[in-house]
């Protein structure tokens, strides 16, 4: 098992002591717990190209569509 080190604050030290109180166990022992049921509970990353995660996005505002390369939008820049 591999040895973590964290700073908490006290008032969640405060807590964590209480839980583990509580549960007749130790803080590790609780913090493990709810770190496991955090991580469980988070959604995998997903995988794909930005506009393939951006979809739904794309198209959604309007305005001309060529800033870019229009050299009439690009005059004062950079000035």
């Amino acid at each position: 098992m591999k040895t973590v080190s964290l700073k908490l604050p006290d008032q969640l030290d405060a807590k964590l002591a209480i839980a583990a109180k509580r549960g007749r166990t130790t803080k590790s022992a609780v913090a493990r717990k709810a770190l496991d049921a955090y991580l469980n509970g988070m959604k995998p990353a997903k995988k794909g190209s930005f506009l393939e995660l951006a979809g739904d996005l794309v198209g959604r505002l309007e305005g001309p569509g060529d800033l870019s390369y229009n050299p009439e939008h690009m005059r004062d820049f950079g000035q």
